[in-house]
């Protein structure tokens, strides 16, 4: 007897049974793919320094070519900038001004390249560089410098190659022609 009463019962129909497999199966999935997404995240930051601007102009009073970068990391990793080159050849030392007290065209005390320039994520930096020009004698106290013999021949109109390096293996590169 009590077989006949179970037989009597009926289950739930195949069709709600495959809808609730189907939502059981796409809840999961989303999971999944939300968990996969932060585990990827953590492992795919990358640096991408932009220039955002560069302006050049010839200092008269220190006779030299200064140059003023506003770059913008818009990566997702802090991006450390190692070297500047200018036309291959590396820069000795660069400032970077605090936008609150200094201003374009001041000229600024340069930092050592050794000590890097560093660009947290979502930050801007304005970098500025100086060359000395044609009217600088390249003369020091021991005698010429062979160094700035090589810009004495930068003028007005000529285009230079800025190239800057990151710790990450990565070069951001911008073509300025000097005004």
């Amino acid at each position: 007897m009590k077989l006949s009463k179970f037989k009597d019962r009926k289950a739930i129909s195949p069709v709600i049974a495959t809808v609730i497999l189907v939502a059981v199966a796409i809840t999961i999935a989303v999971a999944v793919a939300y968990w996969m997404g932060g585990i990827a995240g953590q492992y795919t930051k990358f640096e991408k320094v932009e220039i955002q601007s560069a302006v050049c102009r010839w200092d008269d009073t220190h006779k030299e070519w200064e140059i003023a970068f506003k770059l913008k990391n818009s990566g997702t990793a802090t991006a450390t900038l190692t070297s500047i080159f200018i036309n291959d050849i590396e820069v000795d030392t660069y400032t970077v001004p605090n936008p609150q007290t200094a201003a374009i065209g001041e000229h600024l005390a340069g930092t050592d390249m050794t000590q890097s320039c560093v660009l947290e994520s979502g930050s801007s930096k304005t970098i500025n560089i100086y060359i000395d020009g044609p009217g600088d004698s390249g003369e020091t106290s021991t005698g010429p410098v062979a160094k700035t013999d090589y810009w004495q021949s930068v003028t007005s109109g000529t285009t230079i190659n800025i190239k800057i390096h990151s710790a990450g293996g990565m070069d951001y590169i911008k073509l300025l022609e000097l005004v």
